[in-house]
């Protein structure tokens, strides 16, 4: 009985239930179950289709296109969808369990019925989204603006007038190819980026305005792929076409455009149909070609319809000029100042390059005395230098001239060859780097060279060609040159004329073969390097007796070295830098005088015979930074490089001399004898850890005494799992101060990067391929509770480290970084800003997209600060990694 009192109660409930539910509801109910399958199976094919969306963007953003508007606002309501229909499909499994009487009905009515509604309408969502993917384009070109500003002085006032001329040639006139010419500083380049700017600042029909630098070394392929890449046509399958094809896709959409092509720097014809240019009609107004050059016998040769001289500056022009860069308060400093400045201004020839260069040097000079002297410096004639303290400098600028135009010269590489050539003072140990410096300071100072960034000079066109001028015209003080730097050959210009010459400069172009045997008695220094040479015949250098410097660097298919280079006695300085030579002959020990040996990443170098390099006595430079990695498991015992370097280190210990090191090591006990020595320890400039297989634990700490470390690398350590600091005393008397760059790669167990935080004057770091990597920077010793982490760094590369977590734990100012780059570091979901870090400097941030989407970022006022700093990347490939 009691039984049956029971059930019936149970029955009254579910009916009462059921009675509160309107048909319209009870389907929702009834349906649910069913709508759910349905909803996982459509939102399947939804998110296949939204990945084959993305795909046909990334292709299009790799071309330079831009996504359309309709596109990323369906991938952002799918996102949305997916996002809402998932978190249903995972709350489904619950609601079912509500359900009673086969699923009719539920136990809780209103709740079933909203969440039943709500999936319903989530399927029919997930319908509509599939019925608008069908997208016949999904992404366009970007609208881009008619010409790329371009950063100039503001224009001076002589120019003025004739920049309104050349531009009413331009729009008004029907002359289609316009020559701007005039010697070397007067001011054509600056005319003619003027031009370039004003498209951009008055109303114009023109399409494109292209520019291009052309230079001495002509190369119509360079002139192509600027092109291309304006006209939308830069990608990989296009770069691989050849000159012809190229010159026809060019052509094709040229023609239908109205286009300004500005050449800058043309040292010989142009021929514009080879390029893909259409020729513009001298009858036409449609398309113009402008280019400027030094002769005027080029703008016969260009076929310019109207060619205008750029002449120097009127006396009145010239003179505001100066003034204007000395400034009021300098020239109004002493009664006599007005009247010497316009004598140093008539001195310049009314070139605006030597008026704006020698106002900016005078702006500071604020007595008679100074500006006397400016005088009479001007006044000396070219080849005695008397602005110089000295021969030796003059000789050190006129050095800088073998490089090609606009070429970026390193400064070791140059006081290197500066060493080699002996203009440097030996007698003082461990000052024939700091003179190079020295030197190199007053010749930027003195405004003949232009320093770019902290490694690097470059020199002006107008002064490499006046430096090359007195080189060349200075036969009767043994100073003559021959360059062909960058001039693009393919074999050598015939070695006849090398007789005389004294310094002879042919890098930088694609020379294949030097099969002629030259006889070169005077000559000093040959420069050889970053050409494409295979062959040199062996009897090459037998009549090169007085050479001193040889550079082949940068000549990767080269893999021997000739024989005959043992009779460069003479030679200071060889340098072999990133060659695939694979051997050096125990002959080269006939180079007694050897002062710079770079044999830089030649990975390639297996055997170098021992007691080689201890019978270089007089070194003082060897570069050795990634030398033989194939040696590490090939090397034979004869080789020096046998057993990780320990036979090295020995030999390094008897070269007195020695003042710069870099240095590759392979073995723990290599690097504990290296350590034994206070010499090694301070001449080394740059270290490079590689294969410490069976360590686990490497105590970095014991570098902390190369007070000159630069560049620390480690990496192909599989085992290594710490790297160990180890410190006593005064923290701030502790740390790798000189330190700028560090690299670690491809150690697989190694967790963090902590004693980074004790190298204050970091500018670049990079990461790559650590795989259990899952901090940059840890705990921070308490000791260092002020510490100002990475304030240089300018570059931070993190690749392929897919544990990474963080970079540090609190946000950082970063006030000189430059660039970031982060790729495959999925697990890194923060990066260590706010809204007040990396104010000073324009940062680029550089990653993955889908990385870049799920960032979490302190607060909104720095996702906003950060957000247009990204630029998203291509996938890397392993090989990159």
């Amino acid at each position: 009985m009691g039984n049956v009192i029971g059930i019936q109660f149970s029955c009254d409930a579910i009916l009462s239930h059921c009675l509160n539910c309107t048909l319209s509801k009870a389907t929702c109910i009834s349906q649910l179950e069913d709508n759910l399958v349905d909803l996982q199976a459509k939102l399947e094919k939804l998110i296949e289709a939204k990945n084959d969306v993305m795909m046909r963007v990334v292709i299009a953003e790799r071309q330079q296109m831009r996504c359309l508007n309709q596109v990323q606002g369906w991938l952002s309501r799918v996102q949305s969808a997916e996002t809402e229909a998932g978190q249903l499909i995972r709350d489904g499994s619950q609601e079912i369990e509500k359900l009673c009487l086969g699923g009719y009905c539920s136990k809780n009515c209103k709740s079933s019925y909203n969440f039943g509604k709500e999936v319903a309408q989530k399927v029919q969502l997930v319908e509509t989204l599939m019925g608008e993917k069908d997208f016949a384009v999904v992404a366009q070109r970007a609208q881009e603006s008619v010409a790329d500003e371009r950063p100039t002085e503001p224009i001076v006032v002589g120019l003025q007038s004739q920049l309104e001329q050349v531009w009413r040639c331009l729009v008004e006139e029907p002359a289609g190819i316009v020559g701007l010419y005039g010697m070397g500083g007067v001011g054509k380049t600056t005319l003619v980026t003027h031009i370039n700017n004003k498209f951009l600042q008055v109303p114009n029909d023109f399409d494109c305005v292209i520019w291009v630098v052309v230079s001495k070394d002509l190369r119509l392929e360079n002139i192509q792929e600027i092109i291309g890449g304006k006209i939308g046509l830069m990608n990989e399958s296009w770069k691989s076409k050849s000159l012809q094809e190229k010159s026809l896709d060019i052509f094709k959409i040229l023609r239908e455009k109205k286009f300004v092509l500005l050449l800058d720097d043309l040292w010989q014809r142009v021929d514009l149909t080879k390029v893909g240019v259409p020729i513009p009609s001298p009858q036409s107004s449609a398309s113009k070609v402008v280019f400027t050059t030094r002769s005027e016998e080029i703008c016969g040769l260009m076929e310019a319809q109207k060619k205008f001289k750029v002449a120097c500056l009127s006396d009145k022009d010239a003179w505001e000029l100066f003034c204007h860069k000395v400034g009021e308060e300098t020239l109004n400093n002493h009664p006599d100042i007005p009247e010497l400045a316009q004598t140093v201004a008539k001195e310049c020839g009314g070139m605006p390059l030597a008026l704006i260069t020698i106002g900016r040097a005078m702006s500071c000079k604020r007595t008679p005395q100074e500006w006397r002297h400016a005088i009479q410096v001007l006044r000396t004639t070219a080849s005695d230098y008397e602005s110089l303290p000295n021969d030796i400098v003059r000789s050190c600028l006129l050095y800088c001239s073998l490089y090609p135009e606009d070429y970026r010269i390193s400064k070791e590489n140059l006081i290197d060859c500066w060493i080699g050539e002996s203009f440097l003072n030996e007698r003082v140990k461990f000052e024939v780097q700091n003179q190079g410096y020295y030197i190199l300071g007053i010749l930027v100072h003195a405004c003949l060279l232009e320093e770019v960034g902290e490694d690097e000079v470059k020199m002006h066109d107008v002064i490499r060609d006046m430096a090359l001028w007195i080189a060349c015209d200075s036969e009767k003080k043994g100073k003559k040159f021959l360059v062909c730097a960058g001039a693009g050959l393919t074999e050598d210009p015939g070695v006849r004329g090398w007789e005389n010459v004294s310094r002879l400069s042919l890098m930088q172009n694609r020379i294949k073969n030097l099969s002629e045997i030259p006889k070169c008695p005077h000559l000093l220094t040959l420069f050889l390097n970053s050409n494409e040479l295979k062959i040199i015949t062996n009897d090459f250098f037998q009549f090169m007796p007085s050479l001193k410097v040889l550079s082949l660097s940068r000549n990767r298919r080269l893999t021997n070295l000739q024989l005959g280079i043992s009779k460069l006695v003479s030679l200071q300085h060889l340098d072999l830098s990133l060659t695939n030579i694979e051997k050096l002959s125990g002959e080269l020990k006939a180079v007694v005088n050897l002062k710079c040996l770079n044999l830089e990443y030649t990975w390639s170098l297996v055997t170098i015979p021992q007691q080689l390099i201890a019978s270089f006595l007089r070194l003082h430079v060897l570069r050795m930074f990634g030398v033989g990695d194939d040696a590490f498991e090939v090397a034979s015992e004869d080789s020096v490089l046998f057993d990780g370097g320990e036979f090295l280190v020995e030999e390094l210990l008897g070269l007195n001399h020695l003042e710069v090191l870099s240095l590759t090591l392979r073995s723990p006990y290599a690097l504990q004898s290296f350590l034994t020595s206070h010499k090694l320890q301070c001449c080394t400039q740059a270290l490079f850890l590689q294969y410490f297989k069976d360590s686990t634990s490497l105590v970095v700490s014991s570098l902390a005494n190369l007070k000159r470390l630069n560049v620390l690398r480690i990496a192909d350590c599989e085992k290594l799992e710490e790297l160990k600091i180890d410190y006593t005393g005064e923290i701030q008397h502790f740390g790798f101060r000189s330190l700028c760059k560090v690299e670690i790669a491809r150690c697989q167990k190694l967790k963090d990067l902590t004693f980074l935080v004790f190298a204050p004057n970091l500018e670049s770091i990079e990461v790559k391929s650590c795989l259990a990597l899952e901090e940059i920077v840890s705990d921070v010793p308490e000791a260092m509770g002020n510490l100002n982490l990475f304030a240089k760094l300018q570059y931070l590369e993190l690749l392929g480290l897919p544990n990474l977590k963080s970079i540090y734990w609190k946000p950082l100012s970063f006030p000189r970084l430059k660039e970031m780059t982060i790729i495959t570091c999925n697990k890194l979901k923060k990066l260590p800003v706010d809204s007040n870090s990396a104010k000073e400097c324009k940062i680029v941030i550089r990653g993955d997209r889908e990385w870049w989407r799920q960032l979490q970022w302190e607060d909104e006022a720095t996702q906003n600060v950060f957000l247009p700093c990204f630029k998203s990347l291509l996938e890397i490939t392993e090989q990159r990694l």
